[in-house]
């Protein structure tokens, strides 16, 4: 499926989604790469699979294989990342928030794509995800390479958006 298809078959009730879709993927404020790439990673991390395959297809014409891969990695990531740095910030025993995590991140020091990217889709799943610690920190490592509010905000949207539809299909699929 196309996204073109997906936003049109998105039901009546959707229709701001439809137009955030349209007007997202004709921002102007991040790369073509930056852009899909969050796109990418938002609905795998959704797991919602037209979502996933709409996606793919677009983002497919607009960046490398490896940056595809790159934008799996940062789902995958995050998947891991928000649920320890979410649960850990929400212990009353503050003792775990000093400890070394203990988990392989390897794929911080992604080499494929640029840095700024990568971090912007870790930033926008994060959102997805709601883990405040780990959008905390991804903004912060953006603010120190000069990325402007507006391009966070960007991803920030494309994040929600995302989100948003990925709520749309689970609505439909489970209608009777």
């Amino acid at each position: 499926m196309s996204l073109k298809a997906l936003r049109d078959a998105l039901p009546a009730y959707a229709a701001d989604q439809e137009q955030n879709l349209i007007t997202l993927s004709e921002e102007q404020l991040l790369s073509e790469q930056q852009k899909w790439g969050c796109f990418l990673a938002c609905a795998y991390a959704t797991g919602q699979a037209p979502l996933i395959v709409a996606l793919e297809s677009e983002a497919a014409a607009r960046m490398t294989p490896a940056a595809r891969m790159a934008a799996k990695s940062a789902a995958t990531l995050m998947a891991m990342n928000t649920v320890y740095y979410s649960a850990v910030n929400q212990l009353s025993n503050h003792d775990y928030r000093g400890q070394p995590p203990g988990l392989a991140m390897t794929a911080l020091s992604q080499s494929d794509v640029d840095k700024i990217d990568f971090e912007l889709w870790a930033l926008a799943v994060s959102a997805v995800r709601q883990c405040g610690v780990c959008l905390n920190v991804h903004e912060a490592e953006l603010h120190k390479r000069h990325v402007t509010l507006e391009r966070v905000q960007a991803a920030l949207r494309i994040a929600a958006v995302t989100s948003a539809v990925a709520a749309v299909l689970a609505i439909e699929s489970a209608a009777p």
